[in-house]
């Protein structure tokens, strides 16, 4: 009969004092060990993905604006388009996969207030401290054709927010009232108000298109229904 026993020197893994280091043993013949370099591999690609779980968020900074950017919008079709506008008046058409600016417009005279792409893709509709509402083509002017917009609203009062609808060519703006404008009209097709407070933005329901509702400076939220002649509810 024939006993292998497995003997240790204490003085081999034993520490001396209780600050010095656990001694690990470890045999670096590289016969016992044949998957070392794929175990090492998966460490270092999992330490990798770690890395980058982990990162700063930040990806790129689109630089171009001489001012600061006040609004921005995002185009209803192409995940690789975002509209910004600055307090200069500038608007400016980033591409985001190619992180550079395509084209640049000079659209108010003051800041850019609200910016909103047509539901099509086709146009986009900017107002500001001009007291203007104007609709511009989202596709560049061709050779020698001027930069001008398609349509120019001169309102009464200073317009803080716009929204176009999902569906319809319609639009809504902000400003002292909510005003709910035709494509095809300078005037509002009618006007919705609760209070007298700046109202700041407004937005329509993506669901339920016929609904929207605006933020106001005194801290409350107002419903609105395009089928009726008065706001729904309030909710400070």
């Amino acid at each position: 009969m024939r006993v292998k026993v497995l003997s240790r020197n204490p003085d081999d893994y034993v520490r001396e004092t209780k600050l010095d280091l656990q001694r690990v043993p470890r045999n670096y013949d590289p016969l016992l060990h044949p998957f070392e370099v794929p175990r090492e591999y998966t460490r270092a690609l999992n330490a990798t993905k770690l890395e980058r779980v982990f990162a700063k968020p930040f990806l790129a900074s689109l630089d171009g604006h001489r001012d600061g950017v006040n609004c921005m919008a995002k185009h209803p079709k192409s995940l690789s388009t975002v509209l910004s506008g600055a307090c200069d008046g500038e608007v400016k058409i980033w591409n985001l996969t190619k992180r550079q600016c395509i084209r640049t417009i000079q659209a108010h005279e003051g800041f850019v207030r609200g910016m909103c792409a047509r539901f099509c893709g086709t146009s986009f509709f900017t107002v500001g401290d001009d007291k203007t509402v104007k609709q511009w083509k989202m596709e560049s002017p061709e050779y020698g054709e001027e930069e001008e917009p398609i349509h120019t609203i001169l309102g009464k009062t200073v317009y803080t927010g716009i929204d176009h609808h999902w569906k319809e060519a319609v639009f809504a703006t902000c400003g002292h009232q909510v005003d709910i404008w035709d494509e095809q009209r300078t005037s509002p097709m009618c006007s919705l108000t609760w209070g007298f407070d700046s109202i700041s933005s407004v937005k329509f329901n993506p669901i339920e298109t016929y609904l929207l509702g605006s933020c106001a400076s005194d801290r409350n939220i107002v419903l609105y229904d395009m089928r009726k002649s008065t706001p729904l509810k309030k909710v400070i």
